[in-house]
């Protein structure tokens, strides 16, 4: 590990929150976006994102905390937003997820 600081922690946390809400509101609007796809793609999806608000320190449990990324129960969003998972898919989330730093696995 380096000893040098990373920039990013040098962002001012009202800029940092203002482009995580950003972040948040867009996944929202572009559910066409499967979680399967962006975990195949970037190895995350908004499941992970409520995860690491929950690691940050949110109060919420896991539920709340998806609902909190998703807009909605996770329940709704499964029935009218998330398709099923093809296999290719599947694997390309597999091999995307060993690409992520240990401690985002």
């Amino acid at each position: 590990m380096s000893d040098t600081p990373d920039p990013i922690d040098m962002l001012p946390d009202d800029v940092a929150a203002a482009a995580f809400r950003r972040l948040v509101r867009h996944l929202r609007h572009r559910h066409d976006a499967q979680n399967i796809e962006l975990m195949g793609l970037a190895g995350f999806c908004r499941n992970c994102l409520a995860d690491w608000i929950r690691d940050a320190g949110y109060d919420g449990d896991r539920q709340m905390a998806r609902e909190l990324i998703h807009g909605m129960p996770m329940d709704e969003w499964k029935a009218t937003r998330q398709t099923e998972a093809t296999q290719e898919q599947l694997d390309a989330m597999k091999a995307s997820m060993e690409k992520n730093a240990p401690d985002l696995r």
